[in-house]
């Protein structure tokens, strides 16, 4: 006999605060344990939205977390290599309202370390340097091209045409940065805002709504209207979600889209984190629904010996090699979007298409 159980209760038997509070409590005492790099990733990625949110927990709130900030220095001192984490969370710690000022010295400590300069990747420099800059500290204040790198590379939207998972959470993560999750205008030009919507086909067209709900809110971050259908869809997702508690509930669940979804909600003005929530263990499983067509769209063009990038043209032959549920998402999908045509002409990977890459 198991000891799970659906948490069904009433929302509003709960304050927004209590919701939150619980959802801290249950992430920092009760799905993973000690320093378990997966803690630090699951707790930096909740209060880093419920942060950028503007949430007001209070001291009570962040009870949980208090042994964490407590011995963050000697964390941060022999885990030099999760630094991003552990300097993300203490940040957001202080900036949700535990009090304390360690955020502003480690961060400074981090810069001397020169642990920026350490990182292979320009979105990692972008998120150190965002980090830091949160308490006045600029690590890469020699890398004056750092923004405008970025801004090249999510600016090719050719790249965001073709499935492509980490080149699509690069972008929406460059825009985070850009933006400083929306804090000011990331000077992104039309050609990014095709990049996005070519990823949110993409998404769509998977039925994966952890990349759809961070696309929606890099385009709100970015001054750009969300497509409507895809809004609403994502908000029916998400209060579909089922959320369990009890011993036997397993951390391998759906806890990053659960909580991506709802920063969706909350940037699209919704009620975020309606769910009942309990400050035990919990999980978080997505609802059932049809599977996204992407792989079956890509297998039906790879074996046309004809195709052309003229979705137009191509739709009647596309549409009869797919299975019917295939059918209905990519009717959904070429209604949700204007750029569906031009999406195509990338995705096709014709000779044409690709000269034009």
């Amino acid at each position: 006999m198991t000891n799970i159980i659906a948490l069904n209760v009433p929302s509003r038997r709960q304050t927004r605060q209590e919701r939150h509070a619980a959802l801290m409590q249950s992430f920092a005492n009760h799905r993973r344990f000690g320093d378990d790099v997966f803690w630090l990733k699951e707790n930096a990625e909740l209060l880093n939205i419920l942060e950028c949110s503007g949430v007001q927990s209070g001291e009570e709130a962040l009870q949980a977390y208090r042994g964490f900030y407590a011995k963050v220095e000697d964390r941060l001192r022999f885990f030099p290599q999760y630094y991003r984490f552990l300097l993300s969370i203490c940040l957001d710690l202080e900036d949700l309202g535990v009090s304390g000022t360690k955020g502003e010295a480690l961060a400074k400590w981090v810069s001397d370390q020169g642990f920026a300069h350490a990182e292979l990747s320009d979105l990692q420099r972008m998120e150190a340097r965002r980090l830091m800059l949160r308490r006045g500290v600029d690590p890469l204040a020699d890398d004056t091209g750092l923004e405008d790198r970025m801004r090249g590379f999510i600016a090719r939207s050719a790249t965001f045409s073709m499935p492509n998972k980490k080149a699509a959470y690069e972008l929406t993560h460059a825009v985070f940065y850009l933006s400083e999750y929306g804090r000011k205008d990331p000077q992104l030009d039309n050609d990014t805002r095709t990049s996005l919507e070519f990823t949110g086909l993409l998404a769509f067209l998977e039925q994966n709504a952890d990349l759809l709900a961070e696309v929606c809110i890099a385009l709100r971050y970015g001054g750009f209207e969300v497509p409507e259908f895809w809004e609403s869809w994502l908000v029916r997702h998400t209060h579909m979600f089922d959320v369990e508690t009890g011993r036997q509930t397993t951390p391998q669940d759906d806890y990053h889209e659960f909580l991506v979804c709802n920063w969706m909600m909350n940037v699209c003005g919704h009620n975020s984190f309606t769910k009942p929530m309990t400050s035990e263990r919990m999980a978080f499983f997505r609802p059932d629904g049809v599977a996204g067509p992407l792989r079956e769209l890509s297998e039906c063009m790879y074996k046309l010996p004809d195709r052309s990038g003229d979705w137009q043209a191509m739709r009647p032959v596309v549409l009869d090699h797919l299975s019917e549920d295939a059918q209905t998402v990519v009717g959904w999908a070429e209604t949700s979007c204007d750029k569906f045509d031009d999406f195509f002409q990338g995705f096709a990977r014709t000779g044409q298409s690709l000269a034009v890459m």
